[in-house]
Formats: structure tokens, sequence, C-alpha cells
């Protein structure tokens, strides 16, 4: 009998970020692979007197059916969702952290994307940029399942990813805590190195298909476009949000490189 796949995380990121963050909600672990990161893993996992079972690829399989489990599967506590409340908290709650140099916040909103490797690569993204959260609508959109922590490597226990019954009014909510909402756009006349992510920044990404909806867009303050040759199809999602997510690093870096220039010259 498989174990449910909410209750499941698998591949050596997703589970070795869990130990991490927290293991306290590993409940027992199977290991079949024999590589020294495994090796090394399950070493690891076993010093916490947290249960290891050894075991073939075949109840890997099992206990997986059709993930890329890497040969480590691990049976999980259910973990309450994080609430939207908690983020709208936080970015409150930014103004008074900025004195110890923490950077502004960084949202992603994703508006229906339903590929949930395509989250997957757009959640580990924005944990690699340091985002605050991510933003999904509760409908019509892929939810954190045992796939998305796979190809996200770790990137949701370390960036919460926050579903709400209504993008628009988070966008409002948002925007009221005074986030600019920068909505990418392949028709934008603007290119994103053209438009300012230097501030605190809602940005805001499209389904696979259809790209941002026409209400989404009504709530952006800005449309900004990554450019490309004449011809050149268009981007995934996932890639799209790697490239926008490190544009906002890129401007942040460089306005803070121009701000400590500035200071060590009138010092």
């Amino acid at each position: 009998m498989p174990v449910p796949a909410s209750e499941l995380v698998y591949g050596l990121h997703a589970l070795g970020a869990l130990l991490d963050e927290d293991p306290s909600v590993i409940l027992e672990v199977w290991v079949g692979a024999t590589g020294p990161r495994a090796v090394r893993l399950a070493e690891r996992i076993a010093a916490m007197g947290i249960s290891v079972r050894r075991c073939d690829r075949g109840t890997l399989d099992r206990l997986a059916p059709g993930a890329r489990h890497q040969g480590v599967v691990a049976r999980v506590r259910s973990r309450p969702a994080p609430s939207w409340r908690s983020v709208l908290d936080q970015v409150a709650a930014a103004p008074l952290r900025r004195g110890r140099d923490e950077p502004p916040p960084l949202l992603l909103v994703l508006d229906q994307v339903q590929d949930p490797r395509n989250l997957g690569a757009c959640v580990r993204s924005a944990a690699a940029a340091g985002a605050t959260a991510v933003v999904v609508p509760r409908r019509r959109a892929a939810g954190v399942t045992a796939a998305v922590r796979r190809t996200a490597a770790g990137g949701t226990e370390r960036v919460p990813v926050v579903e709400v019954p209504n993008l628009a009014r988070a966008l409002r909510d948002l925007s009221a805590g005074g986030l600019t909402i920068a909505g990418a756009d392949a028709g934008a006349s603007t290119p994103a190195w053209s438009t300012d992510l230097t501030g605190p920044l809602a940005l805001v990404l499209g389904a696979e298909e259809g790209g941002l909806r026409r209400l989404t867009r009504e709530h952006c303050d800005h449309l900004a476009a990554i450019p490309m040759t004449a011809g050149g199809a268009s981007l995934n999602v996932s890639v799209a949000t790697g490239i926008l997510l490190y544009e906002v690093l890129r401007q942040r870096h460089a306005a803070a490189s121009g701000r400590s220039g500035a200071g060590a010259r009138n010092g």
C-alpha cells in the first residue's frame, strides 16, 4: 500500500533540506540507494534517532509510484500550511528590520501555474533568491506535493508557499502593504532591466499558456518584458522566473553598492 503522496518527501536535496529546517516532522525513512551521498544522509538521519529502513528499489517504487526518488523516501508528519496573514505580518514588519541591512520584501506570485514541475522549479529559484514567500491561487493551480518538493530541491522547506483564495485580493493586500506589483508580460514595451525592481516588490508571472489573466494584469503597477531576439520562442515560466528574480537581485546589489560608495565618499 503506497504511503499517501501528501505525506511523502523524496529526493536527496528535499530530504536534506528537511533535516536542516525541521527534522522533527520526519517519521521514518526508506533508503535503497548506496551512493556516498545517500549513505551520509542515512547516517545523519539515524544519528537523530529517526527510523531508517534499508530496502530495494522495488520497495521505493511501490511507496512512491512514478516518482524520481533518488533512492530515498521519507514519511513525514503533516505540517500546517503557512497562512496569508503570517506573510502580511512579515511584510508589515520589514521596515523595522531594514536597520539590520535586510533586503526589502520580495514575493513571487504565480497566476495559475498548473505544472508541478514548473511550480517546483519556480520555488527553487525563489528560495535561492531569498524570496519572502511564493503566492499561488488555491484553485486551478498546482499545490505543494511530493513532486513539487522534489523539483524544488529543498526550496519548499526554505520559503513558504502560500495558497490564497483570491489572487486579485492578495495583490491588493500587498499593494496596501507598500509593495510595488510588477507583472511579467511578453508584450510589455518596457524591458525588465528598465523597470525599478529595487524596493519592496511582488513579482507576478502568469500561467504556462495564457500568461497573466486580465484581472491580475490590472492589479500590476508595472508590466515588464524579457527581451528576446526576433523570432525567438517564448520562455518557460520557470526559466522566466529565474531570469527576473536575478534581475531583481542585480538591481538591488547595484543600488546597495551605489549607496555604499556614496557613503564612503561623503565620509
